[in-house]
């Protein structure tokens, strides 16, 4: 049978097995077997065994568990109060005020954190109220969440970022060096749009407040001291050549645990509930990637992902019409899956094309990111959007309209990223040559 034929017979086995709502993980073990039993002489059970195996015993992924457990320490602590009270006097004299409180506390909670949906929710459960109380344009307070809470993917420790690192065997320290400029650039934009339309919109701000003298700016900041402290021990030890990512989340947790037992918020119930959700998470996706390391096996027994490559070379493609495809690809895809599967499904398939168009792996991961960004927004399946309709009781669609614009927004971050690779890979290249 014609490759090609065995290619979609896959995809569409693919889709239907995620149809039926069963594992992500089941799915692609499902599929993969069924590949290998059909179409290579090879015995399938030991190639799974092996496969599963050599994807559960790495190195890299050791920071996954620790850097989730950090997250979920730090989301039962007090840091989104802290963070409003210290960001807040800061904001008052720009235009849109405390509506940025929202893309930087996000930017804030996302370097301690790695998870879209618990930036979200850390920060939203104290600037929504907030915000709300003193009056602001509920549109652009939920919408700014939306669109800030997906930095927690693209800022390290990003989890995803772990995740792509393992997968395409690329290093997490560079990875997450490649995401701090285009990270910075998306803020950014996010509170260029938010000025603009506040200055544009006067008539839905709340009244002016009343400034707030330097002295007490320069004391509500303290409150910001121990969230920087934890940033700073955890990424600037990796930075700085000090510490491995794996050994750099382990720092970060017993940080998280000194800075949640000051607060006060350390008990033995806030413990185990840290515990178990970062082991539920962390099984999850090591279960998603092992079974996406036997259908990149698998593929390569079928010999798709080099027919594909090679077939796409033939297309003589150039590498912004590759992306453009790609990015059409993967928003679509996104709409109905979650940002790590949209990885680990497409990452066998599409590096062979990524390699042939000559794309740096490192600079591919931060693009790749940022367009998983946008399924964290996008209904019917966007995790952000499923948070925030918790959090306001407001449909899960009009909290997408209201996150539209920031939706736009990381387009254009991924055009600057085609149009300037150095901002991806400026920062790696110069830490390494140093």
């Amino acid at each position: 049978m014609d490759l090609s034929w065995i290619a979609a017979f896959l995809g569409l086995g693919m889709l239907a097995a995620l149809a039926t709502g069963i594992w992500v993980a089941v799915a692609l073990f499902a599929v993969a077997l069924a590949a290998m039993m059909a179409l290579v002489p090879v015995p399938a059970g030991p190639v799974m065994s092996t496969t599963v195996w050599g994807a559960a015993n790495s190195w890299d992924l050791t920071a996954l568990p620790m850097f989730i457990w950090m997250g979920e320490i730090l989301f039962r602590s007090r840091l989104s109060e802290d963070m409003f009270a210290g960001l807040s006097p800061w904001m008052r004299s720009l235009p849109g005020r405390l509506l940025h409180v929202n893309i930087l506390g996000c930017g804030i909670f996302a370097a301690v954190s790695g998870s879209s949906a618990a930036t979200t929710a850390t920060v939203g459960r104290m600037s929504l109220p907030e915000l709300k109380q003193r009056g602001y344009d509920e549109r652009m307070a939920i919408g700014t969440l939306a669109g800030s809470g997906t930095l927690g993917l693209l800022i390290p420790p990003s989890i995803i970022l772990i995740v792509y690192g393992a997968a395409t065997e690329q290093s997490i320290a560079r990875l997450f060096m490649a995401g701090v400029l285009p990270g910075a650039m998306l803020c950014l934009l996010f509170m260029g749009y938010v000025a603009i339309w506040a200055m544009m919109n006067k008539s839905k701000m709340p009244p002016q407040e009343m400034a707030v003298p330097i002295l007490q700016r320069l004391y509500a900041t303290r409150r910001l001291f121990p969230v920087i402290a934890l940033i700073v021990g955890v990424i600037g030890s990796i930075y700085a050549g000090l510490a491995s990512p794996t050994e750099a989340a382990a720092i970060g947790v017993m940080l998280s645990l000194l800075l949640s037992w000051i607060s006060g918020t350390l008990s033995r119930e806030s413990f185990a509930k840290a515990l178990m959700g970062a082991t539920r998470t962390s099984c999850m996706i090591a279960f998603i990637l092992a079974g996406a390391a036997f259908l990149t096996v698998a593929m390569a027994f079928t010999g798709i992902p080099r027919e594909l490559a090679t077939w796409i070379g033939a297309m003589e493609l150039s590498p912004y019409a590759l992306l453009i495809a790609l990015t059409l690809f993967f928003v679509v895809l996104g709409c109905f899956l979650d940002g790590i599967s949209v990885v680990v499904l497409t990452t066998s398939v599409i590096l062979p094309m990524v390699e042939q168009a000559g794309l740096d792996l490192i600079w591919f991961g931060i693009y790749l990111v940022l367009v998983v960004e946008m399924s964290q927004i996008t209904p019917p399946v966007g995790f952000n959007l499923f948070v925030l309709q918790g959090m306001t009781g407001r449909n899960i669609f009009t909290v997408a309209r209201m996150a539209l614009p920031f939706f736009l927004l990381m387009i254009v971050a991924v055009a600057l990223i085609v149009a300037f690779p150095g901002l991806a890979l400026w920062l790696p290249q110069t830490m390494l040559s140093n």
